[in-house]
């Protein structure tokens, strides 16, 4: 037996050497495994695309910019704006075709509800293009 037995011949030493068989075994089977996949993730689609010609673009509508300080007063681009106007403001950014992106740029110590509560302000009026303003990270 390659492993040793439970017979009592004498032979109590430990194996001395290790089987590599299996190791050999599984190593080969992953080469297999790779040598088939790897084409695989090579391959792309060719596809032929159309030429369109060069159409006007369309111009977008200015960003509004809707921020909020700590103390949770409003700016409507960088003007003063009372709590009772915003959702007349946004009802009328909700109702221009194309609709302006709107920019919410808060400060970081302000609370988490009164952003959501700005967030679920737009989305009642109908905004449908929301965007954060944040600083980029420092390195």
């Amino acid at each position: 037996m390659a492993f040793g037995g439970f017979d009592n011949t004498g032979h109590s030493a430990p194996m001395s050497e290790i089987n590599t068989t299996p190791l050999v075994d599984v190593m080969l089977v992953l080469l297999i495994i790779f040598m088939i996949t790897a084409p695989l993730l090579t391959h792309s689609v060719k596809i032929d695309l159309p030429t369109a010609s060069s159409a006007p673009t369309v111009e977008t509508p200015d960003a509004i910019t809707l921020s909020l300080d700590a103390a949770g007063a409003l700016f409507w681009n960088n003007e003063s704006l009372p709590q009772d106007a915003l959702a007349l403001r946004l009802a009328d950014v909700a109702a221009q075709t194309p609709q302006p992106e709107l920019h919410l740029r808060a400060d970081k110590d302000t609370r988490y509800e009164a952003i959501a509560e700005l967030m679920a302000a737009a989305r009642l009026a109908g905004v449908e293009k929301l965007g954060f303003v944040t600083l980029p990270a420092r390195e």
